[in-house]
Formats: C-alpha cells, sequence, structure tokens
C-alpha cells in the first residue's frame, strides 16, 4: 500500500506541474482571466493532495496499512479527479454544469482528511 500511495503521490503531484505549466504557457492567452484563476484554483489543489497521498503513505509506513489509511488515499484521489479535473475542463470548456462536479470533489477532499483524522484519533500508541 505504502509504495502504491507514494507512487500515485508522486505521479498525481508531476502531473500538477504539467498540468500548471500547460496553463501558464498555453492557455493564458486564450482563456479569461477568470476561468485563469478557476484552473490555477484546481492545479493549487491537486498538488495539495497529491502531496497529502505521499503524507498518508509515509503515515502508513510508520503505522501500517489500515482500512482508514487506504480510504484515505482513494478519497484524495477520487478528490483530485473530480475537484481539480473538473474545474480544468470547466476552465478550458466554458462548460458551466461542470460546476455540479466540483463540489463532490471538494466532499472526497473532506472525508480523506476525515478518515487519516479517525485513523490518528483511534490509534492505541
Amino acid at each position: 500500500m505504502q509504495r502504491r500511495l507514494i507512487a500515485w503521490g508522486a505521479l498525481l503531484a508531476m502531473l500538477a506541474v504539467g498540468i500548471g505549466a500547460f496553463g501558464a504557457h498555453m492557455l493564458k492567452a486564450s482563456i479569461s482571466e477568470d476561468y485563469m484563476k478557476v484552473y490555477e484554483t484546481g492545479v493549487h489543489y491537486h498538488m495539495i493532495h497529491a502531496l497529502g497521498l505521499i503524507l498518508v503513505a509515509i503515515i502508513a509506513g510508520q503505522w501500517g496499512e489500515s482500512v482508514r489509511l487506504r480510504w484515505s488515499g482513494r478519497l484524495l484521489i477520487a478528490g483530485i479527479v473530480l475537484f481539480s479535473g473538473s474545474l480544468y475542463v470547466l476552465s478550458i470548456t466554458g462548460i458551466k454544469i461542470l460546476g455540479a462536479v466540483t463540489p463532490l470533489g471538494g466532499v472526497c477532499f473532506i472525508a480523506g482528511w476525515i478518515c487519516l483524522a479517525w485513523e490518528a484519533l483511534s490509534r492505541k500508541n
């Protein structure tokens, strides 16, 4: 579990850098300033939660695997896809209905962090 989560976190962080660079160099001239802010928000949350995934992996290495840590990782990944992914597509296409998907990703982020906190608070040592 630990190696897989670290690999996912590293790949997702690399992807956040690439997507951010694409936005800064290729999109800035072709989308509005408001949509650029939306895009940058997606990149920001993408990177934070990719690093959070690596944190969950490191914690799993220290504490051992658990169902809650596994779910924490899964939910952070789902949050990146739903939250950041919907913001990327919204900012590039202007399809506003995708804004309805973004909160689902936010809920995944929150649930992922709750799983991590729950694991920490339920530990005996």
